[in-house]
């Protein structure tokens, strides 16, 4: 299976009549293997029903095929062959550690009691240790151990670090890429940490107001679009060429393009390159919002 995950005109709307709401708007894109994808956008961009739908858990229009499967309508079969994290993820707080991977191991045929045991040991949760006397950080920890210890081809987290501090998250990450990713798995995280994820990442999506504003691998993105940090002398002559973002950079102006710039545009200053923050920004805000930005 080349691709893990494919989307034809895919949309999802609730509601009905002139209440109705459009959460994810008329979308293609294939998610192959390999690859760590962060699923960008705003609250309310439509991160988490795109998510759902993956799961089964909502209904959408077009087409949606997780591991070759219709997520609806085949859903007990799809969940034995990927994870998934949701954002409101909850472990049982009367439950032990080792009596969550003695459940786990009952439920999913996958799942690896051994595995988990080791994951774990990289963290400082004990097998004895209740989820209630856990930090929020050690229960998020736990809760990827126990997920990662199933033998998936796909993990799905909608913002797994919510709420850490940023140790925490960081070392949820660290056991993401060193044992979960391999080359042939494939992750798709949905975060508001571009920048704590930015070096974790092969691919991008972004969605604004449902819909997909960029599908691209990270070296493309490093091919395709120029950042030019110029004198405020230049300030005009940069903003007849139509970046897609004016804003500053380490104390000087800066402009973003979708491609390189005019020659006469790119000798007024120096390129370097943009962050996926800055592109986040180009790409998601409101008109009136980028029409105000200043350098």
């Amino acid at each position: 299976m080349s691709n893990l995950i494919e989307a034809r005109d895919f949309s999802i709307r609730y509601g009905m009549g002139s209440k109705a709401k459009t959460a994810v708007d008329n979308i293609t894109f294939n998610i192959p293997k390999g690859r760590v994808i962060g699923l960008l956008g705003h609250n309310g961009a439509g991160k988490t029903s795109l998510m759902k739908a993956m799961v089964g858990l909502i209904a959408g229009s077009g087409e949606l095929k997780v591991l070759g499967l219709d997520p609806r309508n085949q859903r007990n079969e799809l969940l034995q062959s990927m994870s998934y994290i949701p954002d409101v993820a909850v472990l049982p707080r009367w439950a032990r550690v080792d009596e969550l991977i003695t459940l786990m191991s009952g439920l999913q045929p996958r799942f690896s009691a051994e595995r988990a045991r080791v994951l774990l040991q990289r963290t400082s949760v004990g097998p004895r240790d209740k989820v209630k006397s856990l930090s929020k950080g050690m229960v998020t920890q736990l809760h990827l151990a126990l997920i990662a210890a199933i033998d998936t081809k796909l993990m799905i987290l909608d913002e797994p670090t919510l709420g850490l501090d940023v140790m925490s998250r960081k070392s949820f990450y660290e056991m993401l890429i060193d044992e979960w990713c391999d080359g042939e798995r494939t992750v798709l995280i949905s975060t508001h940490q571009v920048e704590e994820i930015e070096t974790l990442l092969s691919d991008v999506m972004m969605l604004d107001e449902g819909k997909l504003v960029l599908n691209i691998s990270l070296e493309e993105m490093d091919t395709r679009f120029v950042a030019l940090s110029h004198d405020s002398a230049a300030a005009d002559a940069v903003a007849d060429a139509h970046p897609l973002l004016r804003y500053r950079q380490q104390g000087r102006a800066a402009a973003l393009f979708d491609g390189a710039p005019p020659a006469h545009v790119a000798e007024l200053g120096q390129r370097f390159r943009p962050s996926l923050v800055d592109l986040f920004m180009a790409l998601t805000r409101k008109p009136e919002l980028q029409s105000r930005s200043t350098i």
